[in-house]
């Protein structure tokens, strides 16, 4: 009997020195870090929404959290607000204005700013409680201003912008300094990004809504 009872103390000490061992690799483990963890649980309640320019944050963030088309503008954006209250966001984070000041009317930047104002009135009509932000018209390369000599509008239309931010009381984002920090952050085409863009884009925007929580109601 006490060599039984002996066995079985050994054994139950054996075990516990094992799942300590598994517990201090587990604590001395430095492998790989998943960087998204961090951005997931930030944005969880978050979208994005915008053209092409935001396709590639959805490798970071998720499908679920991206609404992005190729050649989304203000106008066509307006039918999509729907899609986008039936996730509950509490924050919306738009970014159109690329493809908007490429359209072949009259007055480009007029339009696009009436257009946006008709977005912004139905967001806040489908989500009252929803935050909604607008990020500047991203720059391009010299290349691309080049090849396509309506990119210089952009200043033009961020200066629009703002200033519709400030009448419909909506956070204005501000993304120029990004650019002016980081270099080769564009795709072949001078106007898309390349994958290290968008950790840059999320930071930025946290930095922000950092410094302004309380400040945007």
């Amino acid at each position: 009997m006490t060599k039984k009872l002996f066995l079985g103390v050994l054994i139950g000490v054996i075990a516990l020195f094992v799942a300590a061992c598994g517990s201090k690799q587990n604590d001395n483990q430095t492998g790989p870090v998943d960087a998204e963890g961090p951005y997931k649980s930030f944005y969880h309640n978050s979208i994005f929404f915008g053209d092409s320019l935001l396709l590639g944050l959805s490798d970071v963030l998720g499908d679920s959290n991206v609404i992005a088309n190729a050649g989304a503008t203000a106008l066509f954006s307006i039918e999509k607000v729907d899609k986008i209250a039936d996730k509950k966001p509490e924050h919306v984070y738009i970014m159109l204005g690329s493809d908007d000041l490429l359209m072949p009317v009259d007055n480009p930047k007029k339009d696009y700013l009436e257009n946006y104002a008709k977005l912004i009135k139905k967001m806040k009509e489908k989500m009252p409680n929803a935050k909604i932000h607008v990020t500047s018209v991203t720059p391009v390369t010299t290349e691309a201003m080049e090849r396509e000599p309506r990119y210089k509008n952009i200043p033009d239309y961020n200066e629009g912008l703002e200033k519709l931010a400030v009448t419909e009381k909506i956070d204005y984002i501000d993304l120029s300094s990004i650019f002016e920090e980081q270099q080769n952050l564009y795709s072949e085409d001078g106007i898309h990004f390349e994958e290290s863009f968008y950790p840059l884009f999320l930071d930025h925007i946290k930095e922000h809504i950092d410094f302004s929580d309380g400040v945007l109601e």
